[in-house]
């Protein structure tokens, strides 16, 4: 046991020792390179070589924050936003990418370095690496721009199925969506319908007793939301949704509800900063399965809701949250409150806290069948059951120490 504690220690201490490398003309360039703090992944690092990714923010010359929001057209939009600091206080940009929904991850993540690489070179232009730097411009210039034959219209269609099995269980699912959507700066339309079925067949054997139990979960939907813009604050519009859900009793539900919504900050600095409040007020017909609680096999119900929303993303991290409150006009005690939240922060050197999660007080399940509920539907979680409450939450803490510099990729023995 001595020798190989004795053997450990020895590892330790002279690893430094073995692992170091002769300075070399390379390694001389590299103090000289831009000090960037920024959550690169290991292709941005490959891609753009020439400057040093640090892990402390207080050590940078340039600070990025890098976000990701998603578009009408079922693409996203990354955005860099770039902060110099110490000699270079003072200089921002903001560099965006669009990508399109039938992008790859390869020309997705090339569309990124290659918007990055535009942002950074006015700050590595006062670098002595900037002798080494060579900028080109590949393909020539129209002098008109096309006009867009689907006037910004994206259509989408998804379907998905899979069987699971064994002797003992059978599962059969099927997923199926189509979108039409339209987003421009001044009005969102977007639509869908969907249907998602699941079969389960599962056989219990004891001795020669033999019991068989079938579980049909069946989701049909129909969604339509049209948004118009009232200027950089104000916002107005309504949603259609028409669903039948097995699990919740409903046979047939149509929820009507217009709404308007201020935001406090311009909606231009969404990809920053965003603090909106969302009012609505609407309509429920509701066709139930079975008689509900209320001894109600159909009803129209009025109700509204308030929400406020909030995104905050800065060099410390990011907040994320949404509080919202609803009830039903008949009976103000049929409502729910609800509580999201996602959070990034930086506390110090090397520690990153992070917390997500939801919380919800239930008091609105009008469509809670009358009478018990059988045992196998409990087990199988195909009918809702009341409840004045649900929660989920995940925590985690990072610490990291050592080097400040994090260039380095290597993927050997990654997996």
């Amino acid at each position: 046991m001595k020798k190989i504690l004795f053997v450990l220690v020895f590892t330790l201490v002279l690893s430094p020792v073995f692992c170091q490398e002769t300075p070399s003309d390379a390694d001389t360039l590299r103090k000289d390179a831009l000090n960037v703090f920024m959550d690169a992944t290991d292709y941005i690092k490959k891609e753009i070589p020439y400057i040093n990714y640090v892990r402390d923010r207080k050590v940078a010359d340039v600070y990025i924050i890098w976000t990701q929001e998603s578009t009408g057209s079922g693409g996203s939009v990354s955005t860099f936003f770039i902060v110099g600091q110490g000699k270079y206080s003072g200089m921002t940009d903001t560099v965006k990418c669009n990508i399109s929904p039938d992008e790859t991850t390869d020309l997705k993540r090339a569309k990124e370095v290659k918007g990055l690489k535009m942002g950074l070179v006015r700050y590595v232009a006062k670098t002595p690496l900037a002798q080494y730097m060579n900028i080109n411009f590949s393909e020539p210039l129209s002098e008109t721009v096309s006009t867009d034959k689907w006037d910004s219209w994206v259509y989408a269609v998804n379907l998905y199925a899979y069987i699971d099995g064994q002797s003992t269980y059978k599962i059969n699912y099927l997923s199926g969506m189509l979108s039409a959507n339209r987003i421009t700066e001044k009005s969102k339309f977007e639509s869908s319908v969907r249907l998602d079925i699941e079969t389960d067949k599962i056989i219990y054997k004891e001795l020669d007793f033999d019991t068989t139990y079938i579980s049909i979960y069946k989701i049909k939907s129909c969604y339509l939301s049209y948004v118009k813009s009232l200027g950089n604050h104000w916002s107005t519009g309504a949603s259609i949704n028409v669903r039948s859900f097995t699990y919740s009793n409903y046979d047939l539900s149509i929820k009507v509800a217009p709404g308007i919504e201020y935001d406090i900050f311009p909606y231009t600095e969404s990809t920053r900063r965003i603090l909106t409040f969302l009012y609505r007020a609407g309509l429920e017909i509701n066709n139930y399965t079975e008689e509900t609680d209320r001894n109600k096999l159909k009803e129209t119900v009025a109700f509204h809701s308030l929400g406020a929303h909030m995104s905050y993303i800065q060099k410390w991290g990011s907040i994320s949250t949404t509080l919202t409150w609803s009830n039903y006009f008949f009976d103000w005690s049929y409502n729910k409150l609800s509580l999201n939240t996602n959070t990034r922060l930086r506390i110090f050197k090397g520690v990153q806290f992070n917390i997500q999660g939801n919380v919800s007080l239930v008091h609105d399940q009008i469509s809670l069948p009358l009478g018990n509920t059988s045992l196998e539907d409990v087990l199988l979680r195909r009918k809702e059951q009341k409840t004045t409450y649900s929660y989920y939450t995940s925590i985690g803490l990072t610490y990291t120490f050592g080097s400040i510099y994090n260039n380095a990729v290597n993927p050997r023995f990654d997996y």
